[in-house]
């Protein structure tokens, strides 16, 4: 249970953590600045195995179409994966990713839209931003240096996933530690400063609390590590850069009523001080926040 009494000796403990800012930057027309106002991140699942069915779209004109529909509905990114995360999902190649990715990637950012890439290949990292994407969402932790060179050498931006593991796809038991925060600390620090030697300027970094991890299929565990990474989250920013956090669904509790579960969480979200929120709902995860007063 989540009380009053939790969150005051939360900011208590951790009160210098409170007031941290971190870095703000321009990308694609757009301010990005979560010491004002967080943003939006809108998902496109291109692969049929992904199970969050109203993101899922199995042909790029469908794609495109949502892509649009979701910057309308105020997301400032789109996210858009051709492999879904699930353990039990179908590997997708390099090769495979690109040719689905492709003409997504092209069309709706000739449209002027911020298109962002979850993958952890090189291969098709490269070929996204040369055909216009502006974001790596990277969800591996293999040839690390020869990503972020890229991301540099495109003047893009990076979402720094944690992964406990070689890729998203090779994960196992997920190790907590004695405090997850301060693990996902010791984590992203060195992780970032590698980036920024790299060259790159614009970085969000990204808990990945939505990941298949072996020990995390019990609910129960699941939600309390996520409701505890949240609330806490405001501790990362003292690394100086905003943070990411892919808003998870909690099917066993919310059952029929699952859509409403993404905004749910972004209140926990929200009082974390999360800079930008990964959503499958982009209209009912706004109003949340204008709700909050924290969406300007």
């Amino acid at each position: 249970m989540l009380t009053l009494e939790d969150l005051s000796r939360l900011a208590s403990d951790h009160a210098p953590a409170l007031d941290a800012k971190v870095a703000a930057f321009d990308l694609g027309g757009h301010r990005f600045d979560g010491n004002v106002s967080p943003a939006l991140m809108g998902v496109i699942n291109l692969s049929a195995d992904s199970w969050y069915r109203e993101s899922v779209c199995l042909g790029a004109d469908a794609a495109i179409e949502r892509g649009r529909i979701l910057a309308a509905q105020g997301a400032a990114i789109l996210d858009i994966g051709a492999e879904s995360t699930l353990a039990h999902a179908a590997e997708v190649g390099a090769a495979a990713q690109q040719s689905q990715l492709l003409p997504v990637v092209r069309e709706l950012s000739r449209s002027g839209l911020i298109v962002s890439v979850e993958t952890y290949h090189p291969s098709v990292t490269r070929s996204c931003f040369e055909a216009g994407a502006r974001v790596l969402n990277l969800t591996g932790t293999e040839q690390t240096d020869e990503l972020f060179r890229m991301v540099a050498d495109f003047d893009g931006a990076l979402i720094l996933c944690h992964v406990q593991g070689a890729n998203v796809r090779r994960v196992a038991d997920f190790d907590f530690g004695s405090d997850p925060t301060a693990m996902l600390y010791e984590y992203f620090a060195p992780r970032v400063e590698a980036a920024q030697r790299c060259g790159v300027r614009r970085l969000w970094i990204d808990p990945g609390l939505g990941f298949y991890y072996r020990n995390l299929q019990d609910s129960a565990v699941r939600i309390r590590h996520q409701m505890r990474v949240f609330l806490n989250t405001f501790r990362l920013r003292t690394l100086g850069w905003p943070t990411c956090h892919a808003l998870p669904h909690a099917f066993e509790c919310f059952g029929d009523e699952v859509r409403s579960a993404e905004p749910f969480f972004a209140v926990l979200a929200a009082l974390g001080k999360t800079d930008l929120f990964r959503t499958h709902e982009v209209p009912r995860t706004r109003a949340v926040l204008r709700t909050l007063g924290v969406w300007h």
